[in-house]
């Protein structure tokens, strides 16, 4: 009887030890790129502007952290953001500011961090944000990058 609950007790226990490095596996945070093009703007913007979005996010905190670069743009940056919710080629509002609010002049590269909320993390964790960096000749938008996190 006492071998047949060491058993259990060892099923139990290496379980238990299997779901919590599946837990900690899953939150490990992650890090990818976004280009970042005017081809994506909706509608499309004709620029020779283009930029990259190194993002790094944690699941288990929702913390998003960002390094945009951009160059080429016709006129200088005047913002940028996250928007959504919204799938590729769809428009969406404001959710987070990449950029400075309210700060006029905005140049490469914008480096910064912020936490979602529960809400705009499901939306971020879906595909559903993109990254927008606006342009005094291209108000709604000169370079846009579908934010998609690997899996």
């Amino acid at each position: 009887m006492s071998r047949s609950i060491t058993r259990r007790a060892f099923m139990v226990f290496g379980g238990l030890a299997l779901a919590g490095t599946l837990t900690l596996a899953q939150a490990a945070p992650v890090s990818f790129a976004v280009p970042l093009t005017g081809a994506q703007q909706v509608p499309p913007v004709q620029t020779p502007g283009s930029g990259n979005a190194k993002l790094t996010y944690d699941a288990s905190t929702r913390v998003v952290t960002w390094n945009i670069t951009f160059s080429g743009l016709t006129s200088p940056t005047t913002m940028a953001h996250f928007h959504g919710p919204a799938p590729a080629g769809k428009n969406a509002g404001v959710k987070v500011w990449i950029s400075q609010k309210g700060s006029t002049e905005v140049t490469s590269p914008i480096t910064g961090q912020a936490t979602l909320s529960a809400d705009e993390a499901k939306m971020f964790e879906a595909g559903e944000m993109y990254i927008n960096v606006h342009t005094k000749n291209n108000p709604d938008g000169e370079i846009r990058g579908q934010v998609t996190p690997p899996k």
